[in-house]
């Protein structure tokens, strides 16, 4: 019968055929497939991250480091990939199952033959090269002689002298014992903190902790180990060697001749000299900003020259291409909160001369952590403005506004070159763009994203938050809002309002797996940023000063009337938390409204009291509202737990036991206080955990605690579910199940 059709009656049917059946091997390839869904507390134990991303001095490789999911024990590895993106990345370094901490801070050799790394192996942190022509990694043997040994003090335990009596020999003379002991001291290895090379490839500079020596160890396993409270005479000190051509060191390692704390040393162009930070020791930093700049040449190292005109809230800092200029960041003149920095410019060499403000009047948030010079003379760094993190372009010679520089991105993070600026990394990202590593041949180009490994599956679903903003005491306040696939007109969810902590911080539009976490159950998430957050000017971060959980409080509640009014919200079910200052938020809200059916507070501060005195470093609070004694109304006002009386809703408080900067007792104050009053109240907290790390943890970032970031992300969302009725425990079996598909 078919040879009655015409030929091209036989294609058609031909072509419907093959149609046909590539329908149903897509169909059958679509019902095998999992799902896209989004995150459960499950996949955020399975979220790697990527960062600290490095340009070798050809421009041809890009080097970066992958921290491991949470379930694979959270260790940095140091990847590298081509910036041509035509090859996959592959992994340098694997790490023993001894080191919990993997290896991380890499750095190009300055010939780009190798690569230099940081690695815990044993019992201390040592410096390892790698070279890339072959070979295994291999740790330089640094020791040195400990500058300090308290087991020698005058009014040490067991007293000095005391062990060499009981050991000595009938026929030896004491001060003949002595002496022999005193003859070759003890080389000691050291723990690094951190390292340096010189561009010209000549240079290792490096600083350590000093290093305990055979008496203390001794006292410490005798238990003679009271500790004087700021009077610690061990401290970080900087060193420097000099390198082979073969990449081993030439001869010992020389001290510097500057003070500890050393935490930051960054080589001049020329390999010459280097600018050198430090931290007054014994915690002086609680009395006022203590930080210095030094200038150090590498051939006389006992000769460091103080920058004296440098202010004492130095940050980080950097040479200029010809090595006669610094740039550094300092706290604004400005009345402003501790950290909101600005660039300054200082000659070097000019014992009079004096900074030169570079970005006065700038609305956005310095980051001066890297710091890139571009040859017509202007300086290359990351801000945050508003929701968007980006770089600008700030003239050397302060005249100009910063010319921001679009790199295609919310987000941008890790800008980076190599000292020719023969091409630009960086991290870009925003809320329903997972993280990707871009290259460029030059800043402002497009981005060639780069291979990386799978730091997320694949079929995980996110969401991009939509900017808003409102009216508020006469500021406008930006918000981010995230909303659920399901909401519209037909169908109000439930709102979660989160406030970021700080207060001087900002919640700005980047991938974050937990927020999506919370969507996923059908919840509507707003991110406001308030008074007092940083990436708005001078003016913004200061307005909340002896007002904290005031106008910031209003600003919050006048968001949520504003997103009420605008989106497919229900108002009848609200909760509201935050970590940090966010959790003080919490806390403030408690006692302020009862429009929130749940509040939940992750290591707040509770009461300014109790708080000032057992922190760590108490400046930061000082700014705000001054020494508690001195300003009682102030403080007792700007406490939560002066609400206490108010309280109604049902709270849960989430806490780290080792937390140092708000400590353990300020959730306990809370917990006791809502529990006496008759509000519902929960207290979970955390063994080992400090302040960053337990955020960390509950946000799904990796974590090296296997359980207590999943545990306090269930205990959050069944206190939501049984408040605000909805059925995210349905919605999370259903997505673990289709997961495991």
């Amino acid at each position: 019968m078919l040879s009655f059709l015409r030929p091209s009656c036989l294609v058609l049917i031909f072509c419907v055929l093959i149609y046909s059946f590539a329908t149903c091997i897509l169909r059958a390839q679509q019902a095998q497939a999992p799902a896209s869904h989004f995150p459960t507390t499950e996949d955020l134990r399975h979220l790697q991250s990527i960062g600290g991303p490095q340009l070798s001095p050809d421009g041809k490789q890009a080097l970066f480091t992958v921290v491991d999911a949470t379930a694979d024990g959270a260790k940095a590895h140091v990847w590298v990939v081509a910036t041509s993106g035509s090859d996959k990345a592959r992994q340098l370094t694997f790490s023993p199952p001894a080191d919990k901490r993997g290896e991380h801070n890499p750095q190009w050799a300055p010939d780009g033959t190798a690569i230099f790394f940081l690695a815990h192996r044993g019992e201390i942190t040592q410096l390892f090269r790698l070279d890339l022509r072959g070979g295994e990694a291999a740790p330089y043997d640094l020791k040195i002689v400990p500058p300090v040994d308290e087991s020698k003090e005058r009014n040490a335990i067991p007293p000095p002298g005391a062990e060499k009596a009981a050991e000595k020999k009938p026929d030896e003379k004491p001060a003949d014992k002595d002496k022999k002991a005193d003859a070759t001291p003890e080389m000691v290895a050291i723990d690094l903190s951190g390292y340096a090379l010189s561009d010209d490839g000549k240079w290792l500079a490096l600083w350590a902790r000093d290093p305990q020596t055979p008496g203390e160890k001794k006292q410490s396993d005798a238990k003679a180990d009271a500790s004087w409270v700021n009077h610690e005479k061990h401290g970080t000190r900087l060193y420097l060697a000099a390198f082979k051509a073969d990449g081993a060191l030439d001869g010992s390692l020389k001290a510097v001749a500057i003070a500890p704390d050393v935490h930051e040393a960054v080589w001049s162009p020329a390999g010459d000299r280097m600018l050198v930070l430090t931290e007054a020791p014994n915690d002086l930093s609680d009395l006022g900003p203590a930080g210095a700049a030094w200038v150090v040449d590498a051939t006389t190292p006992d000769k460091p020259v103080k920058l004296e005109t440098v202010p004492a809230t130095v940050g980080g800092g950097a040479f200029n291409t010809n090595g006669n200029e610094i740039v550094f960041s300092a706290a604004t003149p400005e009345d402003a909160p501790p950290g909101y920095d600005e660039l300054f410019a200082l000659a070097v060499g000019n014992a009079t001369a004096k900074p030169v403000r570079l970005s006065a009047g700038f609305t956005g948030q310095l980051n001066a952590g890297s710091l890139f010079f571009a040859p017509d003379d202007f300086v290359v760094v990351q801000a945050g403005v508003g929701t968007r993190t980006t770089v600008v372009r700030i003239a050397l010679n302060g005249k100009a506004p910063p010319i921001p520089v679009d790199l295609g991105a919310p987000v941008i993070s890790g800008i980076t070159t190599n000292r020719k600026q023969t091409g630009w990394l960086w991290l870009a990202e925003s809320g329903a763009q997972p993280q990707k590593l871009c290259f460029a041949q030059h800043l402002g180009d497009g981005c060639t994203a780069l291979s990386l490994p799978e730091m997320a599956p694949a079929i995980l679903r996110f969401v991009e938050p939509e900017l808003v903003q409102w009216k508020s005491d006469g500021f406008t306040i930006d918000g981010l809002i995230y909303l659920p696939p399901d909401a519209g007109p037909a169908k109000k969810v439930p709102l979660i309002v989160d406030v970021h902590g700080g207060p001087f911080g900002a919640f700005e539009n980047r991938n974050d797996a937990f927020v999506a976490f919370l969507v996923g159950h059908g919840w509507a998430v707003l991110r406001p940023n308030p008074r007092g957050s940083s990436n708005y000017g001078v003016k913004f971060a200061a307005a909340n000063k002896n007002d904290l959980g005031g106008g910031d409080y209003r600003d919050v509640m006048a968001g949520v009337d504003a997103v009420l009014a605008k989106y497919p919200l229900d108002p009848s079910k609200m909760a509201l938390m935050g970590y940090s200052y966010g959790g003080e938020m919490a806390a403030f809200v408690e006692g302020k409204t009862d429009r929130f059916k749940v509040i939940i507070s992750g290591a707040p501060v509770i009461d300014q009291f109790s708080e000032y005195g057992t922190e760590r470093g108490s400046w930061y609070d000082r700014w705000y509202f001054g020494k508690p004694w001195e300003h009682l109304d102030d403080a007792w006002r700007q406490s939560p737990l002066a609400g206490a009386a108010k309280a109604k809703t049902p709270f849960l408080l989430l806490q780290g036991q080792s937390d140092a900067t708000d400590p353990l007792g300020q959730a306990e104050e809370m917990y006791r206080g809502l529990r006496q009053e008759g509000v519902p109240v929960e207290l979970v907290t955390y063994p080992r955990e400090d302040h960053g790390p337990l955020a960390i943890g509950m946000f799904g970032r990796p974590s090296p605690e296997p359980w207590h970031g999943y545990d306090a992300r269930q205990r959050v969302v069944e206190f939501l579910e049984k408040a605000l009725g909805t059925d995210a425990a349905k919605t999370e079996t259903a997505a673990q199940s289709s997961a495991s598909r």
